[in-house]
């Protein structure tokens, strides 16, 4: 891996930190002239989010569009320490770590006029933990009960204890939705998405964008400059820069490598870049073969069949070439799903080297007629079809066929989820608490466990790390678990991203965390 000198190791938080309203400062925020109060930020995207329904919502695109109008109990800051949003203080945890009671803030509103109070949390949360085909159900899984102890605050009883729940409160299951809206639209909540915000929803034009206004009821209205936020699905990277240089976006996430580079010299446009908590990997399909949503069984692919098949295509893949070649060596390779800023990473990683006359030994030894076909499925957009091509050809020299598919990125998942594929490359934004990396994605019955993979001992390790509270016996159960998975080798885990997001000159006060999600509630444009 390249050294990079913006890399740096931060320390995330076992316990909420208690500090200001996220969004008031930043350290990677935009700068340039005079603030000006009104008009509307244009922000470019690279995929179409899917429902914006917080209970449903599944992809990444959605994370960033709902930071403009549906707010957490708990969101995050530069050091990607847990600080309270929706929620007054920090939780307060019985000592047998059962019981969780939240107090709220007082003299919120919905942005449909709706008073925010302990009923709607608990009408949120109880629906995200109930309603049917629910993304959040495994999330909130020890969550036993919740209670409303008064209007200003809400009680969760747990049927374990379950340390990573202030991150998972500080992502969608998190989200508080108007009980008011929830009540007239149910299940089509996602059509017209009513919650407290900066900014309230006012259309959507599916494949094209999303508009937001500026929002009379937020409680924090004085902070607000832009009349709107529109975000505009622009998957072509290229016409997406093109846009950005012209002005008819003001701030387009996802700029490639090759591009920051070439627009840092630009007099128009400003580049911010984060080492974010995301990484990319290679998802093999070794049982699921009816969906996600079903019980496991066994891939019929070569691949999916042969951990050693596994193990000699991960062996014909040179991550630093990957990323020299794709990313302009700006990425952090690495062989982990948890971040470089993240203290549970083991501390000496034992990763499969580049060794393609190994990986030729082993398609020997596994008696498979070659070329072994695979199928690699692929999200359109942004670098990951140029990964694609560059692994295809890395594999082919040691005795694989990779067939690329390409697939519209909401597409591409309901494929992955249905089992419709071989190999998926596919990026996790990633999570500030290590079970949010791991645990859905590779234990039974997640619901982004694309690859099938059903072991009792990587379940047992999760679940045993999830309900730890000391840090050391944490990291300890999470690296045997990640240890278990790289034998396995369901998951070929290649890189953390580097993240580029090109704003106008004109625009301020953006906030861009390492989470890789830009904030535009302090935003303003210049005159």
């Amino acid at each position: 891996m390249r050294a990079r000198r913006w890399i740096v190791a931060l320390a995330l938080p076992l316990v909420l930190a208690a500090c200001t309203t996220p969004g008031a400062s930043s350290g990677a925020s935009a700068s340039g002239g005079a603030a000006a109060s009104g008009g509307t930020l244009v922000m470019a995207l690279s995929a179409e989010p899917d429902v914006l329904d917080p209970t449903l919502a599944n992809t990444f695109p959605a994370r960033v569009v709902f930071t403009s109008f549906c707010e957490k109990l708990y969101d995050t800051n530069e050091t990607l320490s847990l600080v309270p949003q929706l929620a007054a203080d920090v939780p307060q945890v019985s000592p047998d770590g059962l019981t969780v009671t939240i107090p709220l803030r007082q003299g919120v509103k919905f942005n449909d006029g709706t008073p925010f109070n302990a009923e709607a949390v608990k009408t949120s949360l109880d629906r995200h933990r109930t309603l049917k085909g629910s993304a959040r159900t495994k999330e909130l899984a020890s969550v036993q009960d919740v209670t409303v102890v008064d209007p200003n605050t809400v009680r969760l009883t747990l049927k374990y204890p379950f340390t990573p729940l202030g991150a998972q409160l500080a992502d969608r299951a998190g989200l508080i939705m108007s009980p008011t809206a929830l009540q007239q639209l149910g299940d089509n909540f996602g059509t017209a998405p009513v919650c407290v915000g900066p900014f309230k929803f006012q259309s959507r034009t599916s494949g094209s964008e999303i508009v937001f206004t500026k929002s009379t009821d937020y409680y924090d209205a004085d902070k607000v400059k832009l009349d709107g936020v529109t975000y505009r699905i622009i998957t072509d990277p290229n016409v997406r820069r093109a846009n950005l240089e012209s002005g008819d976006v003001q701030a387009a996430e996802r700029i490639t490598a090759t591009d920051a580079i070439a627009l840092k010299n630009s007099p128009d446009v400003t580049i911010q870049d984060v080492d974010t908590i995301a990484y990319q990997a290679v998802s093999i399909n070794v049982g699921n073969t009816t969906g996600t949503a079903t019980p496991t069984g066994q891939a019929s692919t070569p691949l999916g069949q042969s951990a050693l098949l596994r193990e000699a295509f991960e062996l014909s893949l040179d991550r630093n070439a990957i990323n020299k070649v794709v990313f302009a060596d700006s990425n952090a390779v690495d062989c982990l799903p948890l971040p470089l800023q993240s203290q549970f990473r083991p501390s000496d990683p034992q990763c499969t080297p580049y060794d393609p006359e190994r990986a030729r030994q082993l398609v020997a030894q596994s008696g498979v007629p070659t070329p072994i076909p695979v199928n690699l499925m692929v999200p359109a957009g942004n670098e990951g079809p140029r990964t694609a091509e560059v692994i295809a050809g890395m594999a082919k020299d040691v005795g694989f066929d990779v067939r690329i598919n390409q697939q519209e990125f909401v597409s591409s998942l309901a494929a992955a989820r249905a089992g419709q594929f071989d190999a998926f490359l596919i990026g996790w934004s990633g999570r500030i608490d290590p079970d949010g990396n791991i645990n859905d994605l590779v234990t039974t019955g997640g619901s982004n466990n694309f690859s099938g993979l059903s072991d009792p001992q990587v379940d047992d390790l999760a679940k045993r790390a999830a309900a730890a509270t000391d840090q050391a016996e944490r990291a300890d159960l999470y690296g045997q678990a990640i240890r278990r998975v790289h034998e396995l080798r369901s998951v070929i885990y290649l890189y953390h991203d580097a993240w580029f997001l090109g704003t106008s000159k004109n625009l301020q006060g953006v906030v861009y965390y390492p989470d890789g999600i830009p904030r535009f509630k302090t935003a303003s444009l210049a005159g």
